[in-house]
């Protein structure tokens, strides 16, 4: 019996992609530039597949093209590929260019990513808690009382993600049984989001089991 069951998330079309048109698509090792209208001949292609929709297909299409692997694969000279891998023209140098522009933009909002989420350095945070200290023994003698503050230990309560928290890279926990477990972002899914574990397990959760993970002090 033929598998009806439609594609749910670009990753599965992507995979579908490279195996009904292997000499355009891959999933392992050097991309190929694709032919200019490479959408247009996939739809016509696969206009009888009941499995992906055109806005599903698009999609895809733009992920697999803005991947690292694809961007590095545009360089000028280099020949673009049709569904069938036969050579189409070839790469110019603006294309290149844009294709290097935003290969430079995705690597640096991955790391300012990374960097936010980077502990403050132990100088700022102890002369931020000398000032906090300083302020409430300055309110204690000027209400004329002698109050004992308490150190607290707990750490901020978790922030749910926001939508531009939902992207690969985003650091989280994830409540996997009563215990919070640290996990990276690997994919937005349309049922879910991909994370995978410290210990390397990649599961699949709703955004409500995500919380923003928080830097310990």
């Amino acid at each position: 019996m033929e598998n009806t069951e439609k594609f749910s998330n670009t990753k599965e079309v992507i995979a579908f992609l490279s195996e009904t048109f292997p000499n355009c698509f891959t999933l392992e090792g050097d991309a190929k530039p694709l032919k200019i209208g490479i959408f247009q001949d996939l739809s016509e292609a696969l206009k009888d597949e009941a499995r992906i929709s055109k806005t599903l297909l698009r999609s895809s299409l733009r992920h697999y093209t803005n991947s690292w692997r694809y961007l590095y694969a545009v360089k000028e000279g280099a020949n673009r590929v049709n569904l069938t891998g036969e050579t189409d023209a070839a790469v110019e140098k603006e294309h290149e260019e844009h294709a290097q522009k935003q290969l430079k933009e995705s690597k640096q909002k991955l790391a300012d990513r990374k960097k936010a989420q980077e502990p403050k350095p132990k100088a700022d945070t102890e002369k931020k808690s000398f000032k906090n200290k300083t302020k409430k023994d300055s309110q204690t003698k000027l209400n004329g009382t002698n109050v004992k503050y308490k150190r607290s230990n707990k750490l901020p309560k978790p922030e749910k993600l926001s939508d531009e928290h939902l992207v690969a890279g985003t650091s989280v926990t994830v409540k996997v049984g009563k215990i919070p477990m640290p996990a990276t972002i690997t994919e937005i899914t349309k049922d879910g989001v991909q994370v995978v574990l410290e210990s390397g397990m990649q599961i699949k959760v709703q955004e409500s089991n995500l919380r923003l993970a928080v830097n310990k002090r």
